[in-house]
């Protein structure tokens, strides 16, 4: 079994779960849930049975400890987070709609996990060929860009496969959406991607399976693309050169909190690559990815009928009846 490093940002979701009548003030009522995209993705790894790290920055300060302490909880390796000694942890504040999709207000100005420097990324990291996983919200400005750029380097000279789930958040770049010709520098120096379908038509210009195709071509093995509750669709590249794509319908359930969603469902594919003694070999192997986009749309559907994000992520327990039977059994 192979550990998964996920690098990035770990930050407070501040859930609004109501609200209530005080005088003449309407006052929204919000609970403290541990998340980032990255550290959702690590403990979904780590409920489901596998070896996970988180690599990231946070405050030394009582939401960096809340966050250390809950990943912990979780099972997660926090070897490799630091905590700065004077910036602050991010947060997010989280509304949610009546159907249970969100938007988010960040406070993220000069917080410790963008100001992660290169110098602190270490070939140690890498060392026994972790899988590694990234999102976008490292690229928002030039320090964590070039931190992640190192972070990739250091992971490709080691030959660890590498993740990247876009999960673009336009309001954390300077000018209002996210730098499309930076993030596909990113995308092209990945193995794994997923992107929503929203994401793909941003990073596309409309221009879709052109842009499929020129990045298989360049060297992605798997592109996943998920479109909330319509259907998942992927595609690779065979052992003989040709490409091949599919698509799998998403699981039907009734959505109270759609933070984690996405999250569950890389760290699931992740924790499966996981499993085999050769993760490379899956990504030319159409039947095999198929179950374990099965596995992973199923532990994404769990995620989402819960409220928060790490509570929310399925244990193996929740989802074993829908693990791939040609894979080994796990715990």
């Amino acid at each position: 079994m192979k550990s998964v490093v996920c690098f990035g940002e770990a930050l407070i979701d501040f859930l609004n779960t109501g609200e209530q009548i005080d005088g003449a003030l309407n006052l929204k009522n919000y609970r403290q849930y541990p998340g980032g995209a990255p550290a959702n993705a690590a403990v979904a790894i780590s409920k489901l049975g596998g070896k996970s790290y988180f690599a990231g920055q946070v405050g030394d300060d009582a939401f960096g400890e809340f966050l250390d302490n809950a990943l912990q909880q979780y099972g997660v390796h926090t070897d490799l987070l630091i905590k700065h000694p004077f910036a602050k942890t991010a947060l997010a504040f989280v509304l949610l709609d009546s159907e249970g999709d969100r938007s988010f207000s960040f406070y993220r100005h000069q917080t410790a996990d963008i100001l992660f420097e290169r110098a602190q990324v270490k070939d140690s990291w890498f060392e026994q060929q972790p899988i590694f996983h990234f999102c976008s919200n490292t690229l928002t400005d030039t320090n964590i860009e070039n931190t992640t750029f190192e972070a990739v380097s250091k992971a490709k000279a080691h030959r660890s496969l590498v993740s990247f789930d876009v999960n673009l958040r336009h309001n954390l770049w300077s000018q209002g959406q996210a730098d499309a010709s930076i993030v596909n520098e990113f995308v092209i120096a990945a193995d794994v991607i997923k992107f929503s379908r929203e994401e793909l038509d941003y990073l596309a210009a409309g221009n879709n399976q052109a842009y499929i195709e020129n990045i298989i071509e360049q060297g992605v093995s798997l592109l996943v693309i998920t479109d909330g509750a319509h259907d998942i669709v992927y595609h690779g590249k065979n052992s003989d050169g040709s490409l091949y794509h599919d698509s799998i319908s998403a699981p039907r359930v009734t959505a109270v909190d759609t933070t984690a969603g996405g999250d569950a469902f890389s760290g699931a594919l992740l924790f499966a690559l996981s499993q085999l003694i050769d993760p490379w070999t899956a990504l030319d192997d159409p039947q095999l990815i198929h179950q374990l986009i099965t596995f992973a749309s199923t532990c994404g559907a769990h995620a989402v009928t819960k409220p928060g994000a790490f509570p929310a992520l399925p244990t193996f327990s929740d989802v074993q009846q829908h693990w791939p039977l040609a894979l080994l059994p796990t715990k």
